[in-house]
């Protein structure tokens, strides 16, 4: 079974992720390349020169020199014991380095006593933030929980009206107020009345921002402690939201949003639409933190629950 941030998934649904993570990781898989797919295949005992070129392919696919470093000493010192007699050892051998990476990380939410379960989105105009909050609304409702959006960006107008639009898609309601209100304000009537209407799930659409901007740190901060009114652990989940196009200049948002903004969690959108999706297993390694959410698509239903074992036997398969 998949172990979701929501608990497991039943067995047909199971296989749509699978299948899914499959279809969204088709590009970084040729991207690693026929050279590497030479290699796996290889019924002789592995060696240097072998290894050299699988570092060549990861370091491709984005892993990051960090996690590739990493996991190359451990094949090294496989093959000194000689644990890596053909390719199918070394497919075997990368697979469970890569999952070990990614399930290190992963961490279990924090859920209040009593709800709301308060996420907080943050990152960069143009990664898909307000689009993550609506098709985050959108898997909640299908897994039977009640959700209410929160239009806490309030510098653009039109995130507001589009977030407005995907509430209406997922069937949520949403609370808003109007341009340029102060968010923290509009967070606190959102979770007056998730509270009052005992609603699962508040979702929090904040402003774009760069770590660098001081006056809107500081208005996070305080939406922050807006929060903790209502519940002492929230947000409950303080979530990244990265285009996985960026690649390395996505860690490295990443790494700074860290610092300064308290993320859980990473949502990678457009994992579909790049070469690059190794950035998982670099922000992992790099940034201890764990992928929580990947977008594989521009459907609604195009947002799922990171599994490491499925992403790893994706980027691995042939």
């Amino acid at each position: 079974m998949i172990q979701t941030l929501f608990g497991s998934l039943d067995q047909p649904e199971e296989k749509s992720v699978l299948q899914r993570m499959r279809d969204a990781m088709a590009r970084t898989r040729a991207g690693l390349g026929d050279r590497v797919e030479d290699l796996l295949a290889l019924t002789q005992p592995v060696d240097e020169q072998s290894l050299l070129t699988l570092e060549e392919s990861l370091i491709s696919a984005d892993l990051g020199v960090p996690t590739v470093t990493r996991i190359l000493d451990d094949l090294r010192q496989k093959l000194r014991r000689s644990e890596l007699q053909d390719g199918a050892a070394l497919k075997a051998a990368l697979q469970q380095d890569i999952e070990d990476i990614l399930t290190r990380v992963a961490s279990p939410s924090r859920f209040p006593k009593e709800p709301p379960f308060v996420f907080f989105l943050v990152g960069v105009n143009g990664t898909g933030k307000t689009t993550t909050a609506g098709k985050l609304a959108a898997y909640l409702r299908a897994q039977n929980k009640s959700v209410l959006l929160c239009a806490a960006d309030t510098f653009r107008a039109a995130a507001i009206e589009q977030l407005e639009t995907w509430s209406q898609r997922s069937g949520v309601d949403i609370i808003k107020g109007r341009s340029g209100a102060d968010p923290s304000a509009i967070l606190f009537d959102a979770l007056q009345a998730a509270r009052a209407r005992n609603i699962d799930y508040v979702i929090v659409d904040t402003a774009g921002r760069l770590h660098t901007k001081t006056g809107l740190m500081a208005e996070l901060e305080k939406m922050h402690r807006t929060a903790q009114r209502f519940s002492p652990n929230a947000p409950h989940e303080t979530l990244l939201v990265l285009d996985a196009v960026t690649g390395q200049n996505g860690l490295q948002q990443a790494r700074l949003f860290t610092e300064s903004a308290g993320i859980t969690g990473i949502v990678l959108t457009k994992l579909d639409g790049t070469a690059k999706g190794g950035i998982v297993v670099a922000i992992a390694q790099d940034l201890n933190l764990p992928v929580k959410f990947v977008g594989v698509g521009e459907k609604i239903d195009d947002l799922i629950p990171f599994d490491p074992k499925a992403f790893t036997a994706s980027l691995l398969s042939t």
